[in-house]
């Protein structure tokens, strides 16, 4: 029970299974939630891309869309996370950063959560269960 508890060994089977179940959860959770209704960007989307005043405010929401649909499907599989969380996490950059800087805390609490988890990802990597894992071994 100590052990289960207290022991640190980043190569545990309980240290994988749990960057697993976090990879799904924040993985799909962003491209379903977030990622899936942004493709095609809408005018609504464009124009806030736009006002933040980005050069090519269509190519800037596609980037954004496919970071959050793509990029959550690709941390959920384990598929070149850290590239992946990179990709996300300059998204959720622009989200807490730009987009919401006027807003309360509570409304852009949730793009850094996605930020941290982004960052956590990228230094740790995607662990035992992913494709990242299988591609190495070869």
């Amino acid at each position: 029970m100590k052990k289960m508890l207290f022991h640190v060994e980043n190569s545990s089977v309980i240290h994988d299974a749990g960057l697993l179940a976090f990879r799904l959860y924040i993985g799909l959770s962003m491209a379903f939630a977030h990622g899936l209704g942004k493709i095609p960007p809408s005018g609504q989307f464009l124009g806030g891309v736009s006002a933040m005043g980005f050069p090519a405010p269509e190519l800037f929401a596609w980037l954004a869309a496919l970071s959050e649909f793509l990029g959550g499907l690709f941390i959920a599989l384990g598929l070149a996370t850290r590239f992946s969380s990179l990709a996300l996490g300059s998204t959720m950059v622009v989200a807490g950063f730009i987009a919401h800087a006027a807003d309360p805390f509570g409304v852009k609490e949730r793009a850094f959560l996605f930020l941290f988890s982004c960052v956590l990802l990228f230094c740790v990597g995607a662990g035992r269960f992913s494709v990242d894992r299988l591609i190495s071994k070869k």
